[in-house]
């Protein structure tokens, strides 16, 4: 329509209601000729006239009392609906869709929410965990993380930190079958095997050599798609792994793992925080996204700092 059709059936509404179409400008914060515009062009839009019109006052046609009876439940439940929209964007309740990979959700992001829960107890979380990147729009996301490249265009993205790749193992370990000096080592050791949740095919491990990443595949003493029993294979003297960053960390600083091969960590990956827009983001999404940045951004609880990857001193030399 060339005319705003709800506009000028709320100018009508009010108009009767008041009795003046000047008072039901005010009303609409619009000018009184905007208002007897609106008004002349839904008349005819409908081919009727509404109103009687004097200099005086305004009186309702027959056509226009039985279109008031029908248009004024239907506009007020507009403007409920209306109001109800915007005080839903404005509360922080309400369901909270989260889509992320299963190796980052309990390590890095489940205490974020945990804590944004207890903070609001009226949000509802449904949490997704899924390593691909689906159609966010389809699936109703409101925030997603993706480990690895940048999600891909329609959505907006924001690095949270680099994945680390360590190649890592228990002093035991190092201690029986000593400790990889170079990245050929390691085809004499006893390495582990991640199988990619989504393909089901083993990853390589990835190296920075120079400016470059490489990648070398090994024969696997055991493989998973799990990033936690992997883990838990590395932390019983079971094998040496190439173990993420956030998973690593901890593991190292408390003297449980000790990462080898330091001066070839890949950083190329990084664990990305995605959503649709920034405009009309109901609040709940918004101080969501605003915790993770806060507590996650930068925070080096999850990978190692350049001083924590200095080569160790020997344990005990490969035998080659």
């Amino acid at each position: 329509m060339a005319f705003n059709e709800l506009r000028a059936i709320a100018t009508f509404i009010r108009a009767a209601e008041l009795g003046s179409l000047r008072q039901a400008a005010t009303a609409q914060a619009i000018t009184p000729q905007a208002a007897s515009q609106a008004l002349a062009q839904l008349e005819s839009h409908l081919g009727v006239r509404l109103f009687h019109r004097t200099t005086r006052r305004l009186s309702l046609t027959e056509e226009g009392s039985r279109f008031l009876e029908a248009a004024q439940p239907g506009l007020s439940t507009l403007q409920r609906a209306l109001h109800g929209a915007r005080r839903d964007r404005e509360e922080i309740a309400g369901p909270l869709r989260i889509v992320a990979s299963r190796s980052l959700m309990l390590p890095v992001l489940w205490p974020v929410l945990a804590e944004f829960c207890e903070r609001h107890p009226e949000i509802e979380p449904d949490v997704q965990l899924d390593d691909r990147l689906g159609n966010w729009v389809a699936d109703r996301v409101d925030v997603g993380f993706r480990a690895g490249t940048p999600p891909d265009d329609g959505v907006i993205s924001r690095r949270l930190f680099p994945l680390q790749l360590v190649v890592c193992a228990t002093p035991g370990y190092l201690a029986k079958h000593g400790t990889p000096r170079h990245i050929d080592d390691l085809a004499h050791h006893r390495c582990s095997g991640f199988r990619h949740p989504s393909t089901n095919k083993v990853m390589p491990w990835e190296f920075k050599v120079g400016a470059e990443i490489v990648a070398r595949d090994f024969a696997p003493v055991l493989c998973t798609n799990d990033v936690e029993l992997e883990a838990n294979a590395v932390l019983s003297g079971h094998a040496i792994g190439q173990l993420v960053g956030a998973t690593a960390a901890p593991l190292v600083r408390s003297g449980r793992l000790v990462p080898v091969l330091t001066e070839h960590v890949a950083e190329h990956l990084n664990l990305y925080l995605y959503y649709g827009s920034r405009i009309a983001q109901p609040a709940r999404v918004r101080a969501f996204i605003d915790l993770v940045v806060e507590r996650v951004a930068g925070n080096a609880a999850f990978f190692l700092e350049p001083h924590e990857l200095k080569p160790r001193r020997k344990l005990k030399a490969s035998g080659s």
